[in-house]
């Protein structure tokens, strides 16, 4: 199969490569590529190669593509299909020009780690992609679930978590999977800080890293306004065998003994790998921080015991249903095999957008200069901002004006 997977982000990026392998595992260097997309949150060269350290791309460039380029490249080489795995609002963009090119490639696309809750923001932008890789049968229930209820057409395909590896680890340090968005407020962030030193003072012949995504002024899938890193430094004195460690978690798993996270996809990492883990349940349990999947796991647990050093393994069943299926269960590469087949005997069908197209090529414009950022250097896409950002403000004060009196009619209520 010949395939070109263009990535946005840190984590994207991972996932991309690593879907690539299992969707075309027999192909040669010519007929797959892996490329990033010119977009504001690209990732470094440090995180490139943490990223694709496990796969066939470990030691390669990277070509970055615009989306001119993107689509010039598609038009001469005709893939049979193309991964496209980014953010929503960028994944929209490249998708509804993909969708549009004569004798298209089959769209594939996903998420990068766990995708319950199964939101409509998340099948809204993806809804021109003629298949959405889900990684467990849960997530295939509730996004199928979801899209029957609004009314959309979507097809979903089992694939695996491309990052799970079964190797055994050799070390026993405990890990902190720190994540962007949550714990949300710098309260609980300090707070977490804190928790995580007197863990390390509690086990002084331990060590305990506290694993981060990206170092200062590196970029992520989303924007982390209060690193826990900076707030580490914070501390007057922090116990010695606390450390700070960035690079791939496959390599922080190598040496770990435990893991703990609020809602990091690395806690499918661990587990997968015979290490227990804690899902830290302190700051609730809720869709906002993505943590609902761990109800019945057995792994949400508080601080105290990730201090007591108490951590677990997944209940069986829900691990089955949950991420940890049996390989043979995925049917990923069959769907797109299927799809490219159905392409190759007389074409794929149209995919519409279920978004608003409203504005028209204004609003196109305006959505792929929303993405794109100063990597859009169109003419089309500086007059929708031109026109687009006063707009915005008129109609975003409006609302205000809308707003107070009904407030003030609720409050006399």
């Amino acid at each position: 199969m010949r395939l070109i997977a263009i990535a946005d982000s840190d984590s994207y990026l991972k996932w991309a490569a690593g879907t690539v392998e299992r969707l075309a595992p027999e192909a040669s260097s010519d007929e797959v590529a892996l490329q990033l997309l010119a977009n504001p949150v690209m990732p470094s060269e440090p995180q490139r190669r943490a990223a694709l350290e496990r796969t066939r791309w470990r030691s390669r460039d990277l070509a970055v593509l615009g989306l001119d380029d993107l689509l010039a490249q598609v038009r001469h080489h005709r893939p049979e299909a193309v991964l496209v795995g980014m953010r929503g609002p960028t994944a929209a963009v490249v998708l509804r020009e993909l969708v549009e090119l004569r004798d298209r490639p089959v769209l594939v696309t996903g998420l990068p780690g766990v995708g319950i809750p199964a939101t409509r923001k998340a099948l809204y932008y993806r809804a021109q992609a003629d298949v959405m890789l889900v990684h467990s049968r849960r997530e295939r229930r509730a996004f199928a679930d979801r899209a029957e209820a609004l009314g959309w057409s979507h097809r979903f395909a089992l694939s695996s978590l491309p990052f799970l590896e079964g190797r055994p680890p050799a070390g026993d340090d405990i890990v902190l999977a720190a994540q962007a968005l949550v714990p949300a407020t710098l309260e609980e962030r300090r707070w977490l800080v804190r928790q995580l030193d007197a863990t390390a003072r509690r086990h002084p012949h331990r060590r305990v890293v506290l694993k981060v995504r990206a170092a200062t002024g590196e970029q992520q899938t989303h924007a982390e306004r209060w690193p826990l890193a900076d707030l580490l430094a914070e501390l007057p004195a922090r116990a010695p065998n606390l450390v700070v460690r960035g690079g791939s978690m496959s390599q922080t798993l190598d040496t770990a003994g435990a893991l703990a996270t609020v809602s990091s996809t690395a806690i499918l990492e661990a587990v997968a790998r015979g290490i227990p883990a804690l899902a830290l349940d302190d700051f609730g349990v809720d869709d906002a921080l993505i943590n609902t999947v761990f109800r019945d796991s057995g792994l949400l647990g508080s601080v105290d015991d990730l201090i007591e050093g108490r951590f677990r393994m997944p209940a069986p069943a829900w691990a089955a249903d949950n991420y940890l299926h049996a390989e043979a269960d995925a049917d990923a590469a069959t769907a797109v095999d299927a799809l490219v087949r159905e392409r190759a005997s007389g074409g794929l069908p149209p995919r519409r957008p279920v978004r608003s197209t409203l504005g028209g090529p204004l609003r196109r414009a305006w959505d792929r200069k929303s993405a794109l950022g100063a990597h859009d250097r169109s003419l089309s896409g500086a007059a929708a901002l031109a026109v687009g950002v006063p707009l915005r403000a008129i109609v975003r004060a409006s609302a205000r004006r809308v707003d107070r009196p009904l407030a003030r009619g609720y409050a006399r209520r």
